[in-house]
C-alpha cells in the first residue's frame, strides 16, 4: 500500500526511505544481492540483511552474513530471533520480510 502511495505521488519518498545508516552500510558490505529492483527508486537491486537479537548478543543485534554463522547461532541453547530485511542502498527504502526463531531447540 505504501509503495502504491509513493508511486501515485500521495506520499513523499522521504516518508518511506528512512533506513538507518547502519542497515544501509550492512546491506552495502555484507548484504545478499537479489535480482529484485527497488520498488521505490528502481535504481538498484535490493539486498537482504539478517540481524539476530537475543540474550548475550549486542543490544543492536548481530548482523549475520554467512550460513555458517547462522548455523552456529542456531546451535545455541538460548532462544534468539532473526529479522530478515530487504534494503535499497540507493534510496534507503527497507522492508521487514520475516521474523524467525533461532537457537534453543530449533537447531
Amino acid at each position: 500500500m505504501l509503495i502504491n502511495q509513493v508511486k501515485s505521488g500521495r506520499l513523499g519518498q522521504e516518508y518511506v526511505c528512512d533506513a538507518h545508516p547502519e542497515l544501509v552500510r550492512a546491506a552495502r558490505n555484507v548484504g545478499t544481492v537479489t535480482s529484485t529492483r527497488c520498488p521505490i527508486c528502481d535504481q538498484a537491486d535490493l539486498r537482504i540483511v539478517t540481524y539476530v537479537f537475543g540474550h548475550r548478543l549486542p543490544a543492536h543485534g548481530r548482523c549475520v552474513s554467512t550460513a555458517k554463522e547462522m548455523r552456529q547461532l542456531g546451535a545455541r541453547s538460548d532462544e534468539l530471533t532473526a529479522y530478515v530485511v530487504e534494503a535499497c542502498i540507493e534510496c534507503r527504502w527497507h522492508h521487514l520480510l520475516r521474523v524467525l526463531p533461532v537457537g534453543a531447540s530449533r537447531s
